[in-house]
């Protein structure tokens, strides 16, 4: 039989070990929330290996699913540098069922929106989808609803009609080489973005455009990407010239504002370099004072 000190001097080297090994277990920072947790309690995007806790992936699923329309859920990250996407089967595992159905239906949705060759059925009572028959003309053509055999126009979803009075009195989905234009005869204030899709409706403001959803920039008029133009010269010459929405002198002030912020950008970097490539030693130096530091501190004592 064991003797009360060998009894003792087990538990004590059992705790020690136990109390290492819980010291050396890593502590991973959410890129969300800012938290450390442990590796358990994280969650790893298996598209580009982004990893951030479950319970901030878990509200930012929920909130892409409600605000996304169905379009793909991305990564969290804005600086994720493979572009990442949620899988499916990330998002059935960490959101509850109803919030994947709905997901699973936005996204059915709007996969139908985007095809040409598909389209919903306008009657009330069926929101079948229905088949396109491609047109080599763009005019609209009929579509026959499968389930209620409906006959409808392919523009304006309105029972089949002559094709003049569908081009005069309702909408005409024109497409180019940029995107989509939703527009009548009044040129009605509704566009698609040329990403995403989603529909914009723009009422008053300059005509740069950035659309919420996928953060796309865009002009207004001809759908032309504006992301690399941060001096707005897209509106001064062709035929978007003088319709920024902004005057000369504003449009001067906003340049003169990106130069100053590039310009002194430019001057604390050429000052601060020589600074730190003198303090480079002394703070290697440091790191490795405190690397050292910290691993003396988190090793089991010895007995």
């Amino acid at each position: 039989m064991a003797s009360a000190a060998e009894i003792c001097y087990h538990t004590m080297t059992t705790r020690i070990s136990e109390v290492g090994e819980l010291s050396l277990e890593p502590l991973i920072t959410c890129k969300l929330c800012l938290s450390e947790y442990s590796l358990d309690k994280m969650t790893t995007l298996q598209d580009c290996s982004c990893i951030f806790c479950t319970s901030c992936l878990k509200q930012y699923m929920q909130l892409a699913i409600r605000e996304g329309c169905g379009s793909p859920i991305t990564c969290p990250d804005m600086m994720c540098l493979n572009h990442g996407t949620v899988q499916e089967t990330e998002i059935s595992r960490l959101v509850p069922a109803d919030q994947f159905q709905l997901y699973q239906r936005l996204k059915f949705e709007r996969e139908v929106h985007l095809d040409p060759l598909r389209t919903w059925c306008p009657s009330a009572d069926c929101q079948s989808v229905c088949q396109i028959e491609p047109s080599e003309s763009g005019l609209p053509v009929p579509v026959k609803c499968q389930a209620c055999y409906l006959t409808f126009c392919s523009s304006c979803k309105e029972p089949w009609h002559v094709e003049k009075l569908c081009l005069e009195n309702h909408l005409i989905v024109t497409p180019n080489e940029q995107g989509v234009l939703i527009k009548t005869t009044t040129e009605a204030p509704i566009k698609q973005c040329p990403v995403c899709r989603i529909h914009i409706e723009r009422n008053e403001g300059c005509a740069q455009m950035m659309c919420k959803n996928c953060k796309h920039t865009f002009c207004w008029y001809c759908l032309q990407n504006l992301d690399n133009d941060i001096f707005l010269r897209h509106y001064d010459k062709g035929p978007c010239r003088n319709k920024l929405g902004h005057s000369r002198a504003s449009v001067m002030w906003n340049r003169t504002q990106v130069v100053g912020i590039l310009v002194g950008l430019g001057i604390i970097a050429l000052v601060t370099s020589p600074l730190l490539l003198l303090a480079s030693p002394c703070i290697i130096c440091c790191v490795c004072k405190s690397c050292r530091g910290k691993k003396k501190k988190h090793d089991p004592p010895t007995t």
